[in-house]
């Protein structure tokens, strides 16, 4: 059975949702609670805080890259033996592929899992007219999964009025607000927020701000809403009822598929991480694991070379554009990498990880530095996001996850680009018209910007292993 949980969404992005959402599973963590958190669409960055701040399992969840039956797996199998759960949503609620449709939505999302959300709503230069924006996001669905409102950066004087007129004409439960509080935000830069790290003193803020929503929210209601008062808890609130329309037998299925393609024996994967390479879904990796992999983390900054006994590469995301100086003072490391995949190691570098295979790098002070040189071609920062989106794409070779003809969906966020992105794959917009060629592929490379969600394409990643199987064997 699944735990009881509650999604946080927005009209929009920049309302809040981030530093709310962590204010309260830290609230929630410090009342003693197991929690499990996810973010819903393909963002990196704020299941960091999550899970690296507050010490919580955190995950995406997106109805893109997996259907209804593999979402509702992934919740499931993530939120085993948790008290609750807290989802965060993405851009607006109704913000969906393309931006004109509501597949691959916070909305999605909430009518996939069938979970209560909560509206974080800004008051910040509006009054009145909150009303009409809360009005107008719960009538645009016939079921909205709307059941509660959050009022931002707003006056405890202001709050009081609008609580009641929101209550008396809206007919919604409103639970609290939060106060204006600019000591405490989320600094930004290219691809989003900055990194948990490279904020000081985060969790002495963090737990400023918890304290401070224990006297702003009525977090015992919401958790009630969410189902998550224990019994004999006193509680005037209803508890949302989820109709449960996922559990079906999704999750068994799931299983089996992953159990018949799982491997007898362990192979030793390499992946990347550290300050330029983190970028990476754990379940992509907890599925590798499933299927028989051994992951040997490492640090192409700090580490001389690749981890002793590794059969296949993965080089991940991140900015290694932030660290193209010290990337490149690592002669030993770059030798080791573009030793590894010349000699045929099987290798998935995506998007940062692609980069480091470039000739040379150009780094945020715009100088260019030497890198792995697996592919002869420099990469250079361009003055617009290049590329943003998800996409499918469907390889035109035979290549290291599958045949020609596999399908895989991903997505894009990069304002570097490449001489040469590669031709091995076709990629689509699933709204619009937009397609072009991308990716290098060989046999035993995938490398290219788009990222990948391993669960879109199950056999992809065993067929992944595979290779790495036999790469061990010479």
């Amino acid at each position: 059975m699944r735990p009881p949980g509650i999604l946080l969404t927005a009209p929009a992005s920049g309302s809040g949702k981030t530093l709310i959402t962590c204010g309260i599973l830290q609230a929630l963590v410090n009342r003693g609670l197991l929690v499990a958190s996810f973010k819903c669409g393909p963002d990196y960055i704020d299941p960091m805080f999550h899970g690296k701040v507050i010490g919580t399992k955190s995950r995406n969840l997106d109805t893109f890259f997996t259907d209804a039956d593999t979402t509702g797996y992934l919740y499931e199998k993530n939120t085993a033996g948790c008290d609750v759960a807290v989802v965060e949503g993405v851009m607006g609620y109704y913000d969906g592929l393309g931006g004109v449709r509501t597949e691959g939505s916070t909305y999605d999302v909430a009518c996939t899992l069938d979970l209560p959300a909560v509206l974080i709503v800004s008051g910040r230069g509006a009054s009145l007219s909150v009303l009409a924006v809360i009005k107008g996001f719960l009538e645009y669905r016939q079921n909205s999964h709307i059941c509660g409102v959050i009022l931002n950066q707003i006056s405890p004087m202001i709050y009081r009025q609008l609580k009641d007129l929101i209550e008396q004409e809206l007919k919604i439960r409103v639970f609290g607000y939060v106060p204006k509080m600019t000591e405490l935000s989320l600094d930004s830069r290219h691809l989003g927020l900055v990194l948990p790290e490279e904020i000081d003193a985060l969790k002495e803020k963090l737990n400023r701000l918890a304290d401070e929503l224990e006297k702003t929210l009525d977090v015992d209601r919401l958790l009630s809403f969410a189902g998550a008062y224990k019994k004999g808890t006193k509680s005037a609130a209803v508890p949302y009822a989820p109709e449960g329309k996922y559990e079906s037998r999704a999750g068994e299925r799931i299983r089996e598929e992953i159990h018949r393609l799982t491997f007898p024996d362990k192979v030793r994967i390499a992946v990347a991480e550290d300050d330029a390479f983190c970028f990476t879904y754990l379940d992509n990796l907890e599925l590798l694991e499933e299927l028989g992999a051994e992951l040997l983390p490492f640090s192409p900054i700090r580490d001389a070379g690749l981890p002793e006994g590794a059969s296949g590469l993965i080089l991940s995301g991140g900015y290694p554009e932030l660290h193209a100086e010290t990337l490149g003072r690592n002669r030993s490391m770059r030798d080791a990498v573009k030793k590894a995949v010349e000699d045929g190691m099987p290798c998935i570098a995506e998007c940062g990880g692609f980069l480091y295979l470039h000739r040379e790098l150009e780094g945020t002070d715009g100088r260019f530095y030497p890198m792995a040189g697996v592919l002869d071609t420099k990469a250079y920062r361009t003055e617009k996001l290049s590329c943003f989106g998800y996409i499918t794409l469907e390889a035109k070779e035979d290549h290291l996850l599958g045949e020609a003809g596999t399908k895989i969906r991903g997505h894009e966020f990069h304002y570097w680009d490449s001489e040469n992105c590669g031709t091995g794959f076709h990629a689509k917009k699933p709204a619009g018209k937009r397609e072009w060629d991308c990716v290098h592929t060989t046999p035993t490379l995938y490398a290219g910007f788009p990222h990948l969600f391993y669960y879109s394409n199950l056999k992809a990643a065993r067929r992944y292993l595979e290779a790495c199987r036999v790469y061990r064997t010479f």
